[in-house]
């Protein structure tokens, strides 16, 4: 599982590095208005009140996600978001896992193809990749918050299924039935996490080379570059070494 970790802390640095704050907000705001339709009070609504930590984990401004919220529950607001979710193969044959919120198919469907064809990859059918994820939920806390026994015991009390903990942070695992539950005591004991949401995590992950590493990264960031594309998973794991050269 360290691989995940890894791999997922490669791309939290590259994201901070690369992204324009700007599509960062963007994407959170368009997954706020989603959860706000089904309900506008995040105490009720767990949805959105996981993506509202979100927003500011990323110091989205309070009144960006109040006008998100604002324009979910306004009359003048008939714009329909569904999820979609494609998979497929990078280069080397890995796995990628991407989940859109698309108010036009066709349009969503043809960008990410193109970034699969792009990058040497190929797309697949709903369904030929994620059997080698676990879908989960995943909690990030500050590796400040407490030892890694103390969040070990506290995520284990509380339901969670794994604890990964780093210099950076304690990555947090639960099943997605337990998600609200684990959720509450986490934050209870540490404050709220820097990040709580679903995502798909991989089962076992592949080491790739340098040349490999570049282009699946490019796929990536394409994908990224997408209003309508909100989360990128993949099975992929990069040393340090080819990582600074990466960097450099």
């Amino acid at each position: 599982m360290a691989g995940h970790s890894k791999f997922k802390n490669i791309m939290h640095r590259k994201g901070a590095q690369d992204k324009k704050r700007a599509k960062i907000f963007a994407k959170i705001a368009r997954e706020i208005l989603v959860a706000a339709k089904i309900g506008p009070d995040p105490e009720m609504n767990p949805r959105l009140r996981a993506a509202i930590q979100a927003g500011k984990a990323q110091n989205m401004p309070n009144d960006n996600i109040q006008r998100a919220i604002t324009k979910a529950t306004g009359a003048g607001d008939d714009t329909n978001y569904e999820e979609v979710r494609y998979e497929g193969y990078g280069t080397g044959g890995i796995a990628v896992i991407v989940e859109t919120l698309t108010d036009n198919r066709n349009r969503t469907a043809s960008e990410v193809r193109s970034a699969f064809t792009k990058h040497g990859g190929n797309l697949g059918e709903t369904g030929s990749v994620s059997f080698m994820f676990d879908r989960v939920g995943a909690f990030v806390l500050n590796a400040d918050v407490g030892s890694t026994d103390e969040v070990f015991e506290a995520a284990l009390e509380a339901g969670a299924s794994d604890v990964e903990s780093s210099d950076e942070s304690h990555d947090v695992f639960c099943e997605p039935d337990d998600f609200l539950t684990v959720r509450d005591v986490l934050e209870a004991k540490f404050g709220a996490p820097e990040s709580a949401e679903l995502e798909w995590k991989p089962q076992n992950t592949i080491a790739v080379d340098e040349q490999q590493a570049q282009t699946l990264l490019k796929l990536i960031d394409m994908l990224e570059d997408s209003d309508d594309v909100q989360k990128v998973f993949a099975n992929f794991e990069i040393n340090d070494e080819i990582m600074e050269r990466l960097s450099a």
